[in-house]
């Protein structure tokens, strides 16, 4: 049982810890200059609530929540936002994890960061070409990359045909 001292010095280092490492307030294109971009305004207006907060704020959908996950057509998957071709349906596979996930995207399309907002290291993905955030890549998928890109579906758009 945890009694009310124990309480507030939890309270007080995971506030430290919060802000040590730092949540993601400003949006991703405060941080870095990519070659497509619209003022925060422009981004609220083009993009849906979802597809902003994750987007833009790094935020991460709920699993199985994506009909992108459940896509099995042949195609490409942009990025919601700039429409960039991210991923082909060739390297998409079934993680299990309730979100898209491919072992490799296409060539020149997505770029990575550390990310420290869980107080570990991951590392982040995200558009190359408008810096919205995607998700992130791990190193338990299948070959050939042994590489497992966990994106985010309401970060992307899928278009049926040549993949």
């Amino acid at each position: 049982m945890t009694d009310r001292r124990q309480f507030l010095s939890l309270a007080a280092l995971g506030a430290g810890v919060a802000a040590f490492f730092g949540w993601r307030t400003q949006p991703a294109e405060a941080k870095e200059k990519f070659e497509y971009q619209l003022s925060d305004a422009e981004w609220r207006k083009k993009l849906s609530p979802a597809a902003y907060n994750t987007l833009r704020h790094e935020a991460t959908e709920y699993p199985y929540s994506s009909p992108l996950n459940a896509e099995h057509r042949t195609g490409i998957f942009h990025c919601a936002g700039c429409a960039l071709p991210l991923f082909s349906s060739k390297t998409k596979f079934d993680s299990g994890t309730g979100w898209p996930s491919f072992y490799q995207p296409l060539a020149n399309a997505v770029g990575t960061k550390t990310d420290w907002a869980i107080g570990v290291p991951r590392t982040e993905v995200h558009c190359r070409r408008c810096g919205g955030h995607l998700g992130h890549v791990f190193d338990d998928g299948p070959p050939p990359t042994g590489k497992r890109y966990c994106m985010n579906g309401v970060a992307m758009s899928f278009a049926p045909g040549k993949a």
